[in-house]
């Protein structure tokens, strides 16, 4: 019975020490680009996991009367600031003296609409449930990853659906390429207020980008403030149906199938990691010289605990941490990514009613918020 237990306490401490030792170099992976220690994204990915094991591993201890809780307890202590990336509180008391000076701003990653999912008319209704969405949220402008349209005449309208619902009166849009030559797929940005300027932050061998990972801005006028909107579809990873299969219970799967997939998987991700942090860069580097309050919102398909967060994080206002609620996941695919979509503003701006959104019509959940100046 002693042996039992001490085999157990043993392994209690090979466990407690693996855990520790990834905790700290999860803490580190914010700091440090995926290009010089390409294991630390790794790491940073999987926190979540690591802070309920860390918890669970304080309770034994604690359980236990051994010292090894103090340790773990301080770990988590340290990882104050970590943790609270990763939830929000809200704070209902942020509202502006006048309400029409606020910008009702959303991102929406809407995964072509669903184009291509099951069949026309199922993706027709799914196509109608987001435009819904978007019309009953009514707001002042969009900002879409992963956008689609098709030149009239056609039966899957989107565009124009939104403009002449919502009234938009300008719209800036980037292509990364067209089916037929009147299919778009794309990143666009659609505004009830004046566009005052138009351009595009120009990523490392842009050309060789696929689908639509670009970043946009546009200098958006409402009274007599103008505000920088960016919209930001960093590098994706690209699954495929094999890789999502591993997320799966699927009893047929084959050991090895699910093997190769999962050694492609990481190869996917060892490839992006960094290709999402110089990406990054690039935008923070054109963002830190806007003439003007900036708006940065889109899909980062990162977690908070990036590189490519990071560059966003302090030097701009993190919407979600300054007024939403909960753990704010955005992405709702089989990947278990949590939040990867952001809307960070400058700190002479305020947000107040930030929304994410409940119904699910993409794998991704649209997120919402007012903005206005201090």
């Amino acid at each position: 019975m002693a042996k039992k237990r001490s085999k157990i306490n043993f392994l209690l401490k090979v466990i407690s020490t693996l855990s520790i030792v990834s905790t700290l170099l999860s803490y580190l992976s914010p700091y440090i680009h995926p290009e010089s220690l390409w294991l630390l994204p790794f790491f940073g990915l999987s926190y979540p996991i690591l802070f309920f094991i860390n918890i669970l591993l304080t309770i034994i201890w604690i359980f236990k009367r051994s010292k090894w809780s103090i340790t773990f307890l301080a770990i988590i202590f340290i990882g104050t600031p970590i943790n609270l990336r990763f939830f929000a509180l809200g704070n209902p008391d942020i509202t502006p003296k006048n309400e029409n000076e606020s910008l009702h701003i959303m991102s929406y990653n809407v995964q072509l609409f669903g184009l291509y999912n099951f069949d026309l008319n199922y993706d027709l209704q799914n196509r109608d449930s987001i435009l819904n969405y978007i019309h009953k949220e009514n707001p002042d402008v969009i900002c879409f990853q992963e956008f689609y349209y098709k030149n009239k005449p056609t039966n899957f309208n989107t565009k124009d659906t939104l403009i002449s619902s919502l009234k938009i009166k300008d719209y800036h849009e980037k292509y990364s390429f067209n089916k037929n030559g009147d299919r778009h797929f794309g990143i666009t940005t659609l505004s009830k207020h004046k566009i005052h300027t138009k351009g595009d932050v120009v990523f490392k061998d842009d050309e060789k980008l696929s689908e639509d990972n670009y970043c946009i801005y546009t200098d958006i006028i409402k009274n007599k403030d103008t505000f920088r909107v960016y919209n930001i579809h960093f590098q994706s990873i690209k699954f495929k149906k094999e890789e999502y299969a591993l997320f799966s219970n699927e009893e047929e799967e084959e050991l090895s199938k699910k093997k190769s997939a999962l050694m492609l998987m990481i190869a996917k991700l060892r490839k992006a990691f960094p290709i999402r942090a110089d990406q990054a860069l690039t935008v923070i580097n054109h963002v830190n010289k806007s003439p003007y309050p900036v708006i940065i919102c889109g899909d980062f398909n990162d977690t908070p605990l990036s590189f490519t967060y990071n560059q966003f994080n302090g030097k701009y206002v993190d919407a979600f941490r300054n007024n939403g609620y909960g753990i704010g996941k955005t992405f709702v695919g089989k990947i278990p990514a949590g939040r990867i979509d952001y809307i960070f503003h400058s700190k002479s701006l305020n947000s107040y009613q930030f929304n994410l959104q409940e119904q699910v019509f993409s794998d991704h959940r649209a997120i919402s918020c007012k903005i206005y100046k201090k």
